[in-house]
């Protein structure tokens, strides 16, 4: 009965580690009416997902097609940290008007990472990362340190994310909505996973579990002699 015991609390662990995926999906070849840009794979996104350790955000996005057949693509997360305003309303029509955002972390195909922090006033603050977006195939990720998104008012687990691609004919310029190829449908809040001594603390327990049963098994045959 203690070994059932064991075996349950890890399983209840382990689903409380693994639930409510913050997961956004999106239809195929739903580009925005107003893009001019190539209609290629690549930039048509598919899903995306947001995960949060209490250290550092994880994220991934899954597009149409291997990324970088684009010139120009990038990929786009929006971060709301408390402060967030809608700051993609040029255009008619308006294409981003109920996305907000004091944050942006730009994925590029060649594998670097932008993160800009956008504050009340002054000039944003960015850190370029050589190498920070892992690039496979359809899929782009990275890992982006809590410490530089820092927070405008939301706690950390409360920021909220959304996405987009664009082709940037003129990477100097933001200001048309005609660049913007697709948005994800909704934005997210990052699902909750382990810090690393969390899943170290599971693993020891997986193995506290196994040492049991093992001597259990031992135990069964002299207690069927006697």
């Amino acid at each position: 009965m203690r070994l059932l015991c064991m075996v349950t609390s890890a399983l209840a662990l382990v689903a409380s580690a693994t639930a409510a995926s913050a997961t956004v999906v999106d239809p195929a070849d739903d580009f925005i009416p107003t893009y001019t840009g190539p209609q290629n794979g690549d930039v048509d996104i598919l899903s995306g997902d947001v995960a949060f350790d209490g250290t550092s955000y994880f994220l991934t996005s899954t597009q149409n097609g291997d990324i970088g057949a684009t010139a120009g693509s990038i990929f786009v997360w929006g971060v709301n940290r408390g402060s967030g305003a809608p700051r993609l309303t040029f255009g008619t029509p308006s294409v981003g008007a109920g996305i907000l955002f004091d944050a942006v972390i730009v994925m590029f195909p060649d594998g670097t990472l932008r993160v800009v922090t956008i504050p009340l006033a002054g000039a944003p603050t960015i850190n370029v990362i050589a190498g920070g977006t892992d690039v496979l195939g359809d899929t782009l990720s990275a890992t982006v340190s809590l410490a530089l998104l820092g927070s405008m008012g939301f706690a950390p687990e409360d920021h909220t994310f959304s996405l987009w691609s664009r082709t940037r004919v003129n990477p100097a310029l933001d200001g048309t909505n005609a660049e913007i190829a697709d948005f994800l449908p909704s934005s997210m809040v990052a699902r909750t996973v382990p810090e690393p001594a969390t899943w170290l603390s599971m693993l020891m327990g997986f193995g506290v579990i196994g040492s049991a049963m093992r001597r259990s098994r031992k135990a069964r045959p002299a207690t069927e002699l006697a």
